[in-house]
């Protein structure tokens, strides 16, 4: 079966939103992330076989989205869509669904509220008075899901939102790590799964574009090189939808790329002052395409002034590397000498997703037992002068754990582990 029709992994969400459904209280879940990671198709599979009403909200008017509602909820409660008149408020609309929900199981799913809340700005008000007064006394179990993980921390999950102290879970969704998404390609070797998982990181809606039938080349060629191919555009597109000024954040993410990181180099190559880029840089992270990373042993890593920024997201990195740069190229149709720099840098540019794949490695080593202690924190470990830097760093309990990683066709020898003992000695004074 390919990956394009089953479902992979996601037990731990799923289990999450299971118990909440077993209580036969009524619950309010958050599950929020970023696009294409997955969140609806999460949702659809847990409510596949229970009772459930599932309204995909969309640029409309109020008047628009609550003949949709209505439409969705007479077709549920009655098996037609007409059997009922428009709702004329959501104050109408959630009381019928309080009484549907009075003596029996119902989910309902509400995915990109946001879109709601923008049409409304009294939406959040409006459920939470109806939850107060009567959603709380049936077993509805309502989902409230969307991408914009700001707004939705803002307006849901924040201590000045109305809904502040309803939510009974919430669920921030992450990326699949490599170990999850190297089951889309478990025909490929175990070096090609680890350079697909270095192109396309960990967002289901970018693995299902490879194939198995086609090679890593082949498939960079025709699935992300190729103009009108759905990953060509995709980072442009996915900025636009989700910013309503992009071409400062797409500099600053281009800057990043570039190994312009630290706040001063940031500033010099995007033309904006360092006051002003907290602001630009602290929306990025919560799309969760950049992220901010100080060697492991900082004790206030916020603090820390050896703070720089990496991108998050793998396929963003792979885009800036070898798309953007080539795009007069390849709007051509020229991606025959792009697919030549690709293959011969893809190797070095696997190098980092190796690291982060060994570092989450230690996580799984951890939650399985076997690691021997459980570290607070993992991550790595620079010199401040650059001097000397340990690929891999775990520590809590009063134990270390020091690792190098090298993605490389060259045997490692003995001299790595030495200059390994060295560090840790270092590291001890």
């Amino acid at each position: 079966m390919s990956p394009s029709t089953r479902f992979i992994n996601r037990e731990r969400e799923l289990a999450s939103l299971e118990q909440c459904y077993a209580s036969n209280q009524a619950e309010l879940y958050v599950l929020y992330g970023r696009r294409r990671i997955g969140k609806t198709e999460l949702l659809r599979t847990f409510c596949r076989d229970k009772p459930h009403i599932f309204f995909i909200a969309d640029l409309e008017t109020e008047a628009a989205a609550l003949a949709d509602f209505t439409r969705q909820v007479s077709q549920v409660a009655f098996g037609r869509t007409d059997a009922i008149g428009v709702f004329p408020g959501w104050d109408s609309a959630l009381t019928f669904i309080a009484e549907q929900a009075r003596t029996q199981r119902l989910v309902l799913v509400i995915d990109e509220f946001i879109y709601l809340a923008q049409t409304n700005p009294a939406l959040p008000s409006i459920f939470q008075k109806l939850w107060d007064t009567q959603l709380n006394r049936s077993q509805i179990m309502l989902i409230l899901c969307s991408s914009y993980v700001g707004l939705m921390q803002k307006q849901i999950l924040s201590y000045r939102a109305p809904l502040y102290g309803r939510r009974t879970a919430q669920w921030h969704l992450q990326p699949l790590p490599f170990w999850h998404a190297r089951q889309f390609f478990l025909s490929f070797d175990a070096e090609d799964q680890v350079r697909a998982f270095a192109v396309l990181g960990g967002i289901p809606a970018y693995l299902l574009q490879f194939t198995e039938q086609l090679s890593i080349l082949e498939n960079i060629e025709q699935r992300v090189l190729a103009a009108g191919s759905y990953l060509f555009e995709e980072p442009r597109l996915l900025l636009l939808q989700e910013l309503t000024d992009p071409s400062r954040y797409f500099s600053i993410l281009e800057a990043i790329a570039n190994k312009r990181t630290r706040m001063h180099e940031i500033s010099q190559t995007v033309g904006l002052p360092a006051s002003s880029l907290p602001f630009y840089l602290g929306t990025l992270r919560e799309l969760g395409l950049i992220e901010r990373v100080v060697p492991v042993t900082e004790p206030h890593p916020e603090r820390s002034k050896q703070g720089s920024y990496r991108l998050l997201d793998h396929f963003f990195r792979f885009w800036f590397s070898f798309v953007y740069p080539n795009r007069s190229l390849l709007g051509r149709g020229e991606t025959t000498p792009v697919c030549r720099q690709v293959r011969a840098s893809l190797d070095d540019f696997t190098s980092s997703a190796f690291e982060a794949i060994c570092q989450e490695h230690v996580w799984r080593l951890s939650w399985e037992g076997s690691l021997g202690f459980v570290p607070q924190v993992v991550g790595s470990w620079w010199a401040a002068d650059g001097s000397s830097q340990v690929d891999v760093m775990a520590f809590g309990e009063g134990m270390a754990l020091l690792g190098e990683c090298k993605w490389s066709t060259h045997p490692v020898d003995l001299s790595v582990l030495e200059q390994l003992q060295r560090k840790a000695l270092a590291l001890q004074r």
